[in-house]
């Protein structure tokens, strides 16, 4: 009985060990392209694991939106990471936000050049305030211009809401960790 019991166990987690994950395989296959010659195919097999891994990174991005306050809700869109990649790569997450004070998008963008094109802009609070009416959570910076909210955290994350009022926005904004973002981003 003991013995059919081990049987059974085994049996049933062989499936789960011999199913490796995509990105792995998708990287042994590259390497494996490399090694026959077709440097072609090896260096899309090692876009699509970026691709993949940059989806996931994406998902755990979600984790930084703020939840739906009572009377809203949010839902979420990873999906333009595929999109990302033909502006240079990163990570992005969308929370769409409705309620009864309007609807709006609030988005997280980690590590796009397009990003980091905007760290001087962000670090320059005259050059800020030029762009429109700049206020602070806390020691963070917060860009208004034309109704749309923008922030950069660290140099690397990029957060901007737009859709409703800031005044009804700017709450969602307050209610984020910006510190843990940071070191997520790290």
């Amino acid at each position: 009985m003991r013995r059919l019991l081990v049987t059974a166990t085994l049996a049933a987690a062989l499936p789960a060990l011999a199913a490796a994950d995509e990105v792995t395989d998708t990287i042994q296959s590259a390497m494996e392209a490399y090694e026959a010659g077709e440097i072609q195919f090896a260096i899309d097999d090692l876009q699509y694991a970026t691709q993949l891994l940059q989806e996931m990174k994406a998902d755990s991005l979600t984790g930084f939106l703020p939840p739906a306050p009572d009377g809203w809700t949010r839902e979420l869109d990873t999906e333009a990471n595929a999109g990302l990649a033909m502006m240079g790569g990163g990570s992005v997450v969308t929370g769409r936000y409705s309620g009864t004070d309007g609807n709006f998008e609030l988005t997280i963008m980690l590590d796009n050049p397009m990003v980091a094109g905007m760290a001087g802009m962000f670090s320059n609070l005259t050059m800020l305030r030029q762009m429109g009416q700049v206020s602070r959570i806390g020691r963070q910076p917060v860009l208004n211009q034309n109704g749309e909210l923008t922030t950069l955290v660290d140099g690397r994350v990029l957060i901007q809401a737009s859709g409703a009022d800031p005044e009804v926005m700017m709450p969602f904004l307050e209610a984020m960790d910006f510190e843990a973002l940071a070191d997520f981003a790290s």
